[in-house]
């Protein structure tokens, strides 16, 4: 692997020192408030950092086989599943490897529990069992993004109070996801609608998973009021287990994206500079979104509109037309060598990356908390090749 001194753009960046700050808050959050709290993978799987995440969380998530695996291989062998549907292919694999298993439907639990039950029996006398939870549905939409609000009607996911008319035996815990980047007041709102619609059942379960979406570790997140809503909770159902597992929280804003100006073009007034890296590829979530990433080098939003300033929208090396984001103010021309920062790219970017049109993924760097860095991954024609095999 070549490892000079100073990377070439494009390549990711996380800090050490950054992702420790994020872990030192959420095990804060946890020991105060009693909630368990284990790590999403959906929003990061680096898993050359999962050393430095493991000395303060060894729980997780996982949607999928893979992310199972990952946890088993490199973080720990806590791992809490959900996934719309299980398989007859991958159910046993899921038994085998996880300690809670969350159904999506009545008729998925129905399906695969006499497993569970079969397996806590025959494993009994090892200390080995698995729980069984099933996801419902609170209907209370606090997220103002469509594709990420799994609350709208006719959502997939989760069961509605009106479908459960009572809870299936065997089901030891209630599981709900409603929340994105939120606050503790979006929090609040939703476990009200959850009492309210699922309250009676909160008293028959063991344990009780308020999914993702807790961005804890966002500067101004009130912890004070999130303590307050878990201890609460928990007076009006002694001896629920309360879990959250949160994705952005984890890595939110402890990494970045290095990038240089190849090219700037100038169409209809508009102009644009054409950067080697690519929002379709290399962050998609801006054009999902979308949304506009902070820049280091550009001036602030909220700069005098009376500063002197030069506009431009960035655009991605790919041929997709609408590999654009933009726009941003900057206090000088942008030339051709221009390196710019993207910020906050770690948590849902990684994960989400692809090598259409064949370009090339960044590398990826680790910046250790004594300034040094190291390369965790550096790409080349055969992972491109190879993902076509």
């Amino acid at each position: 692997m070549n490892t000079p001194n100073t990377p070439q753009t494009p390549y990711y960046i996380v800090y050490e020192d950054r992702l420790r700050r994020n872990m030192l808050k959420l095990k804060d959050a946890e020991e105060r408030s009693g909630v368990k709290i284990i790590m999403a993978f959906k929003a990061n799987a680096l898993w050359k950092t999962f050393p430095i995440i493991a000395e303060y969380f060894t729980s997780s998530t996982a949607s999928s086989l893979n992310e199972m695996k990952l946890s088993l291989d490199y973080l720990g062998h806590d791992v809490h599943a959900y996934c719309p549907v299980y398989t007859e292919a991958t159910f046993p694999q899921f038994l085998e490897g996880c300690s809670h298993i969350t159904f999506n439907s009545v008729a998925q639990f129905n399906k695969f529990y006499p497993r569970i039950k079969a397996f806590n029996e025959a494993h009994a006398a090892e200390g080995r069992r698995v729980s069984a939870g099933l996801r419902v549905n609170p209907h209370c939409s606090v997220i103002e993004t469509d594709i990420y609000n799994p609350c709208l009607p006719g959502s997939r996911f989760g069961v509605d109070a009106a479908d459960l008319r009572e809870l299936p035996e065997g089901v030891e815990g209630l599981h709900f996801h409603a929340l994105c980047e939120s606050s503790s007041v979006e929090l609040e709102k939703v476990v009200d609608s959850l009492e309210e619609q699922f309250g009676q059942y909160l008293d028959k379960v063991k344990w009780l998973n308020m999914g993702g979406g807790h961005l804890i570790t966002r500067e101004g997140y009130d912890v004070d009021h999130f303590v307050e809503i878990a201890r609460r909770l928990r007076e009006r159902h002694p001896g629920l287990q309360l879990i959250i597992e949160p994705g952005s929280a984890f890595t939110w804003q402890t990494g970045d994206l290095k990038t240089s100006v190849l090219d700037v073009v100038e169409n209809a007034g508009v102009k644009t500079a054409i950067i080697d890296a690519s929002f379709a590829c290399h962050m998609p979530d801006c054009l999902e979104m979308p949304y506009k990433p902070a820049i280091e080098e550009a001036m602030p939003d909220d700069a005098p509109v009376d500063h002197p300033d030069h506009v431009y929208r960035l655009g991605g090396n790919s041929c997709l037309s609408g590999d654009y984001v933009g726009d941003w103010r900057f206090d000088r021309e942008l030339k051709a060598g221009d390196e710019l920062t993207l910020k906050d790219m770690n948590h849902y970017t990684t994960v989400k990356t692809n090598m259409f049109n064949g370009i090339q993924h960044p590398s990826i760097w680790l910046q250790h908390s004594d300034g040094s860095m190291r390369p965790l991954r550096e790409y080349t024609y055969e992972d491109y090749r190879d993902r076509m095999d």
